[in-house]
């Protein structure tokens, strides 16, 4: 474990959501469909089939129409994308990025946000065995991918390429969107990554992705703040950024950020998405 970081996925995962009510059987189409651009939509909660209920928060850039075809951005973390009241530490805004993008004229992305499960977001977030139990992702990413994307290509005109769905996170889920994109390069076509958690498990992703294939689109954002675990979160990026310039990734496919001044926090990842949006919002 890092020092300095542990204690802070400590009090992201100590967070634990209110009382829900019941859970709905999945996100219906035509319910998305008539959802007010401009404005970010809390809905669910949605029953996970092995998982608590969860989520999903969902913003729809405010010159959507139903006609123009749109990129996706699926998001980890949920409650800590937009405003800062669901958040522990301050949100993103996401919102406010997707719009700037917009003025741009750049391509500005729907986005849908996973929000954690609380005490079992480690877990949930994780492949692996983490803290004596074993990794729950594949089950959110089953969900994410059998479920959620279809009602969201069933509600909105979504690009048909690849490239069109983004998956992304920081921390844990940025450990989270590396391995959904390679795991189901099939539904995603890159990964942003910030600060991802590549100590979990002894630095086992690093592994795991070595041993997978080239997704036959990719592109992939990695970064890590040189200040995160008084400088061992770096060495554990640079090899990833390493192997996967040795895969053949070029400028075009990765961008790798260590920021000099960046902390393991939603501070400096809010700072750095910018960066991140117009690597693949162009």
């Amino acid at each position: 474990m890092i020092p300095g970081v542990h204690d802070i996925e400590t009090v992201e995962d100590a967070v634990a959501p209110a009382l829900e009510p019941p859970a709905l059987a999945a996100p219906d189409p035509a319910a998305l469909a008539s959802l007010r651009p401009g404005e970010v939509h809390v809905l669910g909660p949605y029953a996970v089939p092995g998982l608590a209920p969860r989520r999903v928060r969902v913003y729809l850039p405010r010159d959507t129409t139903p006609e123009e075809p749109r990129h996706l951005l699926v998001m980890f973390d949920g409650q800590n994308l937009f405003d800062d009241a669901p958040s522990y530490a301050g949100g993103w805004r996401l919102h406010a990025a997707v719009e700037k993008l917009a003025r741009a004229r750049r391509t500005a992305p729907i986005v849908a946000g996973i929000d954690h499960g609380g005490t079992a977001r480690i877990g949930e977030l994780s492949p692996f065995p983490v803290r004596g139990e074993p990794g729950r992702l594949d089950l959110l990413l089953d969900w994410t991918v059998g479920t959620l994307l279809p009602a969201l290509a069933a509600a909105y005109p979504l690009h048909p390429s690849l490239a069109g769905t983004i998956v992304g996170g920081s921390s844990m889920g940025g450990l989270a969107a590396l391995y959904a994109h390679f795991r189901h390069p099939e539904a995603f076509g890159g990964a942003l990554a910030m600060s991802p958690a590549l100590w979990v498990a002894g630095g086992a992703l690093l592994d795991d992705l070595a041993a997978r294939p080239n997704p036959p689109v990719s592109r992939i954002y990695l970064d890590c703040g040189a200040r995160e675990g008084r400088g061992t979160a770096r060495p554990l990026a640079a090899a990833l950024a390493d192997q996967l310039v040795g895969r053949g990734y070029g400028p075009n496919r990765l961008l790798w950020r260590c920021d000099s001044r960046g902390t393991h926090s939603e501070t400096s990842w809010r700072r750095r998405l910018p960066q991140a949006l117009r690597f693949f919002y162009r």
